[in-house]
């Protein structure tokens, strides 16, 4: 693991948990993305990509200049939930679970109300997330980490593989047709981002790294969930490792929580933004691009994306049980 001394010379509000959780997600995401190489090398897809990307959403061309075809010193970094993807993986990845008999029913109705509210509010809920993060390490404690990881391909197909945000796929696209790579960057477990990311033809995926021993899972984490703070620390300790111009870089995310991680960069985008990335964004002059259609689109006040399917439903049922626990 890279050495924490690197971190500690710099000004920053991170927490050593975390450097400690950047640190464990860059070196994790170094050493995946070399065996994503290898294997599409091996199977002759090195020249082409695993999925088709769509069309910019709000039907305006891409910047002429960015991205920078042949600049090797950029690359481009996406948060995932509601990014990337509609929902949280971690919420879709448990709900795969529970249909394979790893939990019971009761543990499931929390799974599918925090999922429910993050869709509805189109914000993480720090509260959710922490129970939702808590669960799913006492799920996977004592299970060998390459079983997970064969469930996580299933589940992927069952719950995920129509979840993925047309526009934003089209501007990750946009990066590796330039030949620059591509990172997910996610609180969603670092095996589960993986696989979304060979799946979507990306580079890698930085997430966080639950311990193991022996290819099994301990229920514990290496530092904290790569959240926040945590992210910006995994991008720059990546950065650094693979020897990135920051400010020649991009950065997409939906979420506020995600302002360290845009502010490292030199080309911050606002996909799908909350309210108080909106208002940072605009404040800031960053680029913003929304993806979402009908009723929470209108909500934020932004006009519907052509070609994007409908939010999900359930939005009443989620309101109306929102409404009894006020």
């Amino acid at each position: 693991m890279a050495v924490l001394g690197w971190f500690t010379r710099r000004g920053r509000s991170a927490t050593a948990r975390s450097v400690l959780a950047g640190e464990a997600a860059a070196e994790a995401a170094r050493k995946t993305s070399r065996e994503l190489a290898e294997l599409a090398e091996l199977a002759g897809q090195a020249g082409g990509r695993a999925e088709q990307a769509g069309t910019e959403a709000d039907g305006k061309p891409s910047e002429a200049e960015f991205p920078v075809v042949g600049d090797n010193l950029a690359a481009a970094f996406f948060d995932l939930d509601n990014t990337v993807m509609q929902g949280a993986a971690l919420f879709h990845f448990g709900r795969g679970l529970y249909k394979r008999q790893f939990f019971q029913r009761r543990e499931l109705a929390r799974f599918a109300w925090q999922q429910a509210w993050f869709r509805l509010a189109g914000v993480e809920d720090p509260e959710h997330m922490q129970d939702a993060r808590d669960s799913a390490l006492s799920i996977v404690k004592g299970h060998r980490v390459s079983e997970l990881m064969s469930i996580g391909e299933e589940i992927y197909d069952e719950y995920m593989a129509d979840r993925i945000w047309p526009g934003t796929r089209a501007l990750a696209q946009a990066h590796l047709d330039a030949g620059q790579k591509v990172w997910l960057v996610t609180a969603a477990p670092v095996e589960t981002a993986t696989i979304i990311a060979r799946r979507l033809g990306l580079t890698g995926a930085l997430g966080t790294v639950a311990e193991s021993v022996d290819g099994v899972y301990t229920g514990r984490l290496v530092g904290e969930p790569l959240h926040g703070p945590a992210k910006a620390e995994a991008v720059r300790a990546l950065a650094a490792a693979e020897g990135l111009d920051l400010n020649r870089c991009a950065a997409y995310s939906d979420s506020h929580n995600d302002i360290p991680m845009l502010s490292l960069v030199g080309h911050p985008y606002a996909i799908n933004p909350d309210a108080k990335l909106r208002r940072h964004a605009r404040d800031r002059e960053w680029r913003l691009r929304d993806y979402r259609t009908g009723r929470k689109a209108a909500k934020v006040g932004i006009p519907a994306a052509a070609g994007v399917g409908a939010l999900a439903g359930g939005t009443a049922a989620a309101v109306a049980l929102h409404r009894r626990r006020r």
